[in-house]
C-alpha cells in the first residue's frame, strides 16, 4: 500500500453537538506520531523497570518474610489422629513453651521474645488431591439427594494428616533474618526431643522412683517403699520386652529388656528378700509400737486387696468358661462331601485370659504379703529388737539396695530412650523440609514482588504514550484538512455561517407550513 493510499485510511469520530460534523484521524498520522514518540516510550518504559525493581528491593528488605518448613510423622496411629499412646494428637504441642523456651536458650536469644515467636507460629495439615476429590464427591452426594450410603462412605475417608506445613511469620520480634531462620528449625529439632520425653520413657515414673527417701521410713516400711519400687520398674521393663520385637540392646548400657528383667528379679528376690528376712528375725525396728501399728494396717489392707482379686478372678474364670469361641467352617477339597468345623479364640478371649493371668499373679503376691506381716507382727510382740550393731549393719545394706535400685533405674532410663530414639520413634517424626535461609531465595521473592507494580507502571507509560500520539494526529489531521479547503477556495468559518443560515431557513419553512395547515384547518 502506497503512502497516498496509507492517507486514505482513516478514524472517524461523531460528535454530539452537530451531527453532521466530523473528527478525521488518520491511521498513518497515527501511526507517524507513535513512532516519533516510541524512544520517549522505551525510555521510559525502563524507567519504570528501574523504579518497579528499586521498590520491590526496598520492600523485601524492609518487610519480613514467612519462613516455611514440612514436618512429617510415621508410627502406628498417626493415620487414625492419634499419639503413639492412642490418645487425639496435638500437633499444636509444637509450640509449646518449653520447646520454643530451650530453642531461645541455646541460640543465646532473648526469653522475652517467646510469646511474640509461639503467637508467629502456624501449622497446617496437608491433604492428598485424592482425598479431597473423594470427600468433595461424597458431600455433593449428600447435599442433593441426603444419601445415608453416601454420608457413611465420608466418614470412612475422613482423613487425618502424616504431614504438616509450619509457617513462621516473625515481623512482630527484634529477630534478623537469620536469626529467625536459626530459631525456627532449632525449635522444629528441638520438637523431636519433647516428642520422645512424651511419649518415649516414662521420665515422671523414674523420678517418682529415685527421689523416694528410705530413712524417713522405719526398716519394714522402708521395705515396703523398696518393694514397690522393684515391683513397678519390673512391670515397665517386662511391657517394653513384651513390645520389642526385635531383641534390642542399647548401644549405650548394652543391656537388653530381658536383661534389665533380670536384674530387677535377681535384686527383688535376692537382695530384698534377704535384707527382709533380717529385719524380721533379728527383729530389727527404730520404734515397736509404730511398727506393729503399721503391720495391722497393712494386714487389713492387703486382706481387702486379696477379697478383690478372688472375686475379680472368679469372674474372669466364669466369662472364659462361658465365652462362646468364633466358628470356623474348613470345607474339604473338591470332589469330597465332608467339611470341618472347629473354634478359633478372638482378640476379645485372649484379653481376658491374660487378664486372669495378672489378677492370679496378683493375687498369689498379695497372699505372700499377708504371711509375712502376720509373721512379723508376731516376731514383733514375742521378742525383744535387736542390738545396736545389727541396726548399723541393716542401715548400711538398705543404702547399697537403694543404690542399687537407682542405678537399674538410670539403666532402664538410659535403655529405653534408646531404644525409642532408634527403634520405635527412629522415624516417628522428621522435619522434611527445613526452614530455608532467607538470603538464598531474597532474589525469588524480588521478582515475585516486582511483578505487580511493574505491571501497573508499565500500564500507565503506555496509555500516556498512546494518548499522546493521538492527540498529536488529531490535531495534525485537522489542521491538514483546513488547509486543503482553503487551498481548494473554501472558507470553513463561512461555510459554516452558510449552512448555519440554510438550516435557519429550512426551519422557518417549516414553521411556516405547520402555520398554515393549522390556519386550514380552523378555516375548515
Amino acid at each position: 500500500m502506497s503512502k497516498k493510499e496509507n492517507q486514505n485510511v482513516n478514524i472517524t469520530l461523531n460528535t454530539k453537538e452537530k451531527e453532521d460534523s466530523e473528527i478525521v484521524v488518520s491511521i498513518f498520522t497515527l501511526i507517524r506520531k507513535l513512532k516519533k514518540y516510541l524512544l520517549i516510550w522505551i525510555i521510559a518504559a525502563v524507567l519504570c523497570v528501574g523504579i518497579a525493581v528499586a521498590y520491590s528491593m526496598i520492600t523485601t528488605h524492609v518487610q519480613k518474610p514467612t519462613l516455611t518448613a514440612l514436618i512429617g510423622f510415621s508410627y502406628d496411629g498417626i493415620e487414625k489422629g492419634l499419639d503413639p499412646n492412642g490418645r487425639d494428637f496435638k500437633v499444636e504441642t509444637i509450640k509449646n513453651p518449653n520447646v520454643i523456651e530451650s530453642a531461645l536458650t541455646d541460640l543465646n536469644l532473648e526469653i522475652e521474645q517467646l510469646e511474640y515467636v509461639r503467637q508467629g507460629i502456624t501449622i497446617t495439615g496437608i491433604t492428598p488431591k485424592d482425598t479431597v476429590a473423594r470427600l468433595t464427591q461424597y458431600s455433593n452426594v449428600i447435599n442433593k439427594n441426603g444419601n445415608i450410603a453416601a454420608a457413611e462412605k465420608i466418614l470412612e475417608t475422613t482423613y487425618f494428616p502424616t504431614q504438616y506445613t509450619v509457617a513462621f511469620d516473625y515481623s512482630a520480634t527484634d529477630f534478623t533474618d537469620e536469626e529467625a531462620v536459626q530459631l525456627f528449625n532449632r525449635i522444629l529439632e528441638n520438637y523431636k526431643v519433647f516428642f520422645y520425653q512424651e511419649y518415649g520413657y516414662n521420665e515422671s515414673l523414674g523420678s517418682a522412683l529415685s527421689v523416694i527417701s528410705y530413712e524417713d521410713y522405719d526398716y519394714t516400711e522402708a521395705i515396703d517403699v523398696f518393694s514397690n519400687s522393684v515391683d513397678t520398674l519390673k512391670k515397665y521393663v517386662k511391657e517394653l520386652a513384651d513390645d520389642d520385637d526385635t531383641r534390642f540392646r542399647s548401644s549405650v548400657t548394652g543391656y537388653t529388656f530381658d536383661d534389665l528383667y533380670e536384674a530387677i528379679s535377681t535384686v527383688e528376690k535376692i537382695d530384698l528378700d534377704k535384707i527382709s528376712s533380717y529385719i524380721v528375725v533379728n527383729n530389727l525396728t527404730k520404734n515397736k509400737e509404730d511398727a506393729l501399728a503399721y503391720c495391722e494396717y497393712r494386714i487389713k489392707t492387703l486382706t481387702r486387696q486379696r477379697l478383690q482379686y478372688e472375686e475379680e478372678l472368679e469372674a474372669y474364670e466364669n466369662s472364659i468358661k462361658n465365652y462362646e469361641k468364633d466358628q470356623m467352617i474348613v470345607f474339604g477339597t473338591a470332589g469330597e462331601e465332608t467339611s470341618t468345623q472347629t473354634s478359633i479364640a478372638s482378640e476379645q478371649y485372649d484379653e481376658m485370659f491374660k487378664q486372669k493371668n495378672i489378677i492370679a499373679s496378683n493375687l498369689a503376691q498379695t497372699k505372700q504379703q499377708i504371711s509375712y506381716y502376720k509373721e512379723r507382727q508376731e516376731t514383733l510382740k514375742s521378742k525383744s529388737t535387736g542390738s545396736s550393731e545389727k541396726t548399723e549393719k541393716i542401715e548400711t545394706d538398705l543404702k547399697n539396695l537403694s543404690d542399687k535400685i537407682n542405678n537399674l533405674i538410670n539403666a532402664v532410663s538410659d535403655t529405653s530412650e534408646d531404644y525409642y530414639v532408634n527403634v520405635t520413634f527412629k522415624n516417628a517424626y522428621n522435619v522434611l523440609v527445613p526452614a530455608a535461609d532467607v538470603s538464598t531465595n531474597r532474589f525469588d521473592r524480588i521478582k515475585q514482588n516486582v511483578k505487580l507494580p511493574l505491571l501497573v507502571l508499565e500500564a500507565i507509560a503506555f496509555i500516556v504514550y498512546f494518548a499522546i500520539a493521538f492527540i498529536e494526529a488529531l490535531t495534525s489531521d485537522s489542521r491538514n484538512r483546513k488547509l486543503a479547503l482553503a487551498a481548494a477556495g473554501i472558507d470553513l468559518d463561512k461555510k459554516d455561517e452558510e449552512d448555519a443560515e440554510e438550516e435557519s431557513d429550512e426551519k422557518d419553512t417549516k414553521d411556516d407550513k405547520k402555520k398554515k395547515n393549522k390556519d386550514n384547518k380552523e378555516n375548515e
